[in-house]
């Protein structure tokens, strides 16, 4: 690969060349800001950060809901606390308790945890456009390792022609589609019955079966997923996330946008090449399509300082400002939930123990095509 020539800015209204960013003193300071290595691949680290502790604290969460599980199936009670984090993977049941909670009014004690996230990368994509993917979910971070792997492997990431391209990125929004419309399709008595049903009350405890007795299906569905993501940069995300294009169309309403100073810009194209979503960021003059996930990364391998910002209304925000934002919002719910008891489900212990026993009966098939069972007495 060609190294990228040395560009100089275009001066300003009254002649004079804008100055470039100065460099952090320290090797840390440097790497934090994002100003070491090759420029193309260059990226905010506090987003790295940020990511990489979200998905740590996944992995924790799965270590402890596995323990969990293991001292449910040998019936030891009392059980070790439930990790209800771990009902940010269940993004239906969650979308289920919110309408839910508009026709009751007042939250499901299934899975309420599961609600509080939706509730909470909703207002991410309200406030800061779809940072819940870019800065939060560990797949995203995952996929970003991947498409890293695969630009230090092969030299690049691969796009797909355009012709393949576009019918590709309309999947997702099919699969959204179909889970919204059937969500909104049911009843309040038939939405009540789902959340309150065997299946939805071990739903959590389904899926980490899902990852931990996954079959061969499974192994190739996943192995795909992993290989796409290696050759083109988002694969999941861009293709196939419904979860992703719900926030896409709620970030509409975000009065966050990367803006483009013109009389700066140098037209060197490397936000073009570095943004995720492929949005032609060199040629506007503000992002506000449902696809940018707010992930800076235009913004950090722009050569020249005020080019390219995020902006919340009309203030430009840095990195760090952003990133603050995200882990607060998401730890100011966090904390609340727990203050109001609204993070924790109200399923005890004894119950979990003897419907993990049956979890391979009929009975905990899928609602859909099983009959709903009543809840059992003292467990409500």
């Amino acid at each position: 690969m060609k190294p990228l020539p040395i560009l100089s800015p275009r001066p300003g209204p009254d002649g004079s060349s804008p100055k470039r960013p100065t460099e952090p003193s320290s090797k840390l300071g440097a790497w934090l800001a994002g100003r070491t290595g090759r420029r193309a691949d260059r990226t905010f680290r506090i987003r790295l950060l940020v990511q990489g502790a979200f998905a740590l604290t996944c992995v924790l969460l799965g270590i402890q809901f596995a323990r969990w599980v293991g001292a449910a199936r040998a019936g030891v009670l009392p059980l070790p606390e439930r990790p209800a984090g771990v009902e940010a993977f269940l993004p239906i049941s969650g979308l289920m308790g919110l309408l839910d909670w508009v026709y009751r009014g007042s939250l499901n004690v299934i899975h309420p945890a599961a609600t509080v996230l939706v509730l909470v990368a909703i207002a991410l994509a309200i406030l800061l456009r779809k940072s819940f993917c870019s800065w939060v979910c560990p797949v995203g971070f995952l996929s970003d390792l991947l498409a890293r792997f695969g630009r230090w492997a092969f030299g690049r990431n691969f796009r797909p022609w355009k012709w393949l391209d576009i019918p590709l990125r309309s999947v997702k929004y099919l699969l959204m589609g179909f889970f919204v419309l059937a969500i909104l399709k049911m009843s309040r008595e038939a939405l009540a019955d789902f959340l309150t049903s065997p299946y939805n009350r071990v739903t959590d405890v389904k899926m980490g079966l899902f990852f931990t007795d996954m079959g061969g299906i499974g192994l190739f569905v996943m192995g795909s997923l992993v290989v796409g993501s290696v050759f083109i940069h988002g694969f999941w995300c861009r293709y196939l996330c419904p979860y992703g294009a719900l926030l896409g169309l709620f970030s509409w309403a975000s009065p966050t946008r990367i803006r483009r100073n013109a009389d700066t810009c140098v037209s060197c194209g490397l936000c073009d090449k570095a943004c995720m979503a492929r949005l032609p960021v060199a040629s506007r003059s503000s992002i506000m399509s449902v696809e940018c996930t707010g992930c800076l990364g235009c913004v950090a391998v722009c050569p020249v300082k005020g080019a390219l910002e995020v902006h919340v209304g009309r203030r430009p925000v840095g990195p760090v400002a952003y990133a603050a934002a995200v882990v607060g919002l998401v730890l100011v719910v966090y904390v609340g939930a727990r203050i109001t008891g609204t993070w924790q489900n109200a399923i005890g212990d004894a119950e979990y123990v003897e419907r993990i026993r049956d979890i391979d009966s009929s009975e905990y098939g899928h609602a859909g095509r099983t009959p709903v069972a009543e809840p059992r007495p003292g467990t409500r």
